[in-house]
């Protein structure tokens, strides 16, 4: 009798093992090229994609940060990205390297502005380059700090950063979301 049933368990055994490969398999995370995919890609969900608000000014922004530039900036611009909840708010400007620091100190920030020699190494979330200008973490020589998160009032937090651009000028770059 144990000779009939060694059949019968080898095709159980087979069929078990050859379902069990095609489990792990579907649930590997690659995609298949007839899903659009590539092998070895991960399966993720779509996430809306944030939108730029055309119209945005520079004016607005200040505004809703609640910020007061200083009277020698130039080349100030500025974008709004609308989120899923919040909206990210960017402002960058330009202003002779001495007026930095008293804008920083209006700003109080929660910790010292911190200066970094080299670029950040790793990916940063893009933003800044829709105002035609590189992104903060991209530049060596910065200073950065979180000016307040969570915020006061609307905005939920605040980052700054600094760059000089030349013996007389630096850009800032400020950065919320609200």
């Amino acid at each position: 009798m144990t000779g009939k049933r060694r059949p019968a368990r080898s095709v159980l055994l087979c069929a078990s093992l050859t379902m069990l490969v095609g489990l792990g398999a579907g649930c590997s995370g690659t995609k298949d090229a007839a899903d659009g995919g590539s092998r070895g890609s991960s399966r993720t969900p779509e996430r809306p994609q944030p939108e730029w608000i055309e119209g945005t000014t520079v004016e607005g922004v200040v505004q809703r940060l609640r910020l007061q530039l200083p009277t020698t900036t130039s080349d100030a611009r500025a974008a709004q990205q609308r989120h899923f909840q919040d909206d990210g708010l960017l402002l960058a400007f330009t202003v002779p390297t001495g007026d930095v620091d008293a804008f920083l100190t209006l700003l109080k920030p929660e910790q010292p502005v911190q200066p970094r020699k080299t670029p950040f190494a790793g990916e940063s979330e893009p933003g800044f380059a829709h105002l035609g200008l590189p992104e903060p973490d991209s530049l060596p020589d910065i200073r950065k700090a979180q000016v307040c998160a969570p915020c006061k009032e609307d905005v939920d937090q605040l980052h700054v950063a600094v760059t000089r651009l030349d013996d007389q000028n630096s850009r800032i770059y400020v950065k919320g979301v609200d």
